[in-house]
């Protein structure tokens, strides 16, 4: 190793939606695990002092008691549609917390909801809901279509987070925070994902139909964080989800990535 830093933030992971993690469930699993695995030990050998160790909401029980406390975890059931990813950032979690009480490192973990923002992955498959249906609602404006059919039926909630918010976190916790149990990140509001849809829409500016395939799967029906912790610390998000999509949109329409199919 030719570099050895001293503070190690560890955001790297393969990610997608619903079709991505159905369709690859060994290579989600594989390829996460071998990632983190490499980095968090190659950080310990080197004498890395601090680490944070970025997982994702997906790590908690399908069920779990809604808003999701850090102590939930591994309670019950994970979700199955994401059961590949959500396994192998738990290990990562518990890498670091195993480190820390065998060998006295300081290794942190944090827990985003649903990330959005500049830079998002914008591919028609392979990216996450929201930025997903940046591109859904703009490619239908810019074709004239009459009608835009997304997932499920629209009911499952969630929670969105803006990427800027999440990285002032990161940054706050390497400074202030220590210790084995992870740290939610989120807003505390939730929405449904038909709310969702008609959000984006109106933003992008799309005025046909929307439709619902119920024959496809929704996913969890909920998964709202409980972000008291990261309050009681000290941080809170700033950027509102209306404002969050227009900078999102923004960038949509200057970003290479949306061209890929």
């Amino acid at each position: 190793m030719s570099e050895r830093p001293e503070y190690v933030f560890l955001a790297a992971a393969k990610v997608g939606g619903i079709i991505a993690n159905s369709q690859a469930l060994a290579d989600f699993m594989y390829e996460n695990m071998i990632l983190e695995m490499n980095v968090i030990h190659s950080a310990w050998k080197n004498g890395c002092k601090k680490l944070e160790f970025l997982g994702s909401s997906c790590i908690y029980p399908r069920m779990a008691p809604q808003p999701m406390k850090e102590s939930c975890l591994l309670t019950s059931e994970l979700e199955k549609t994401n059961e590949a990813y959500a396994l192998a950032k738990i290990s990562g979690l518990k890498y670091c917390e195993f480190l820390n009480r065998q060998y006295g490192t300081d290794y942190i973990s944090v827990m985003p909801t649903n990330l959005y923002g500049p830079n998002d992955n914008y591919h028609p498959e392979h990216s996450h809901v929201l930025p997903a249906l940046i591109r859904r609602f703009h490619e239908a404006k810019e074709s004239g279509a009459s009608s835009v059919t997304c997932w499920g039926d629209g009911s499952p909630l969630r929670e969105f987070l803006y990427v800027d918010d999440l990285a002032n976190l990161c940054v706050f916790l390497m400074n202030h925070y220590s210790g084995n149990e992870t740290v939610n990140a989120g807003t505390g509001k939730e929405l449904t994902i038909k709310e969702l849809t008609e959000k984006v829409a109106q933003i992008v500016g799309y005025e046909g139909e929307i439709l619902w395939d119920t024959s496809k799967p929704n996913g969890t029906p909920r998964k709202l964080l409980d972000i008291s912790k990261a309050k009681a610390l000290g941080w809170k998000a700033k950027v509102e989800l209306d404002e969050g999509i227009r900078l999102a949109y923004r960038d949509f329409l200057c970003n290479p990535m949306r061209a890929e199919r």
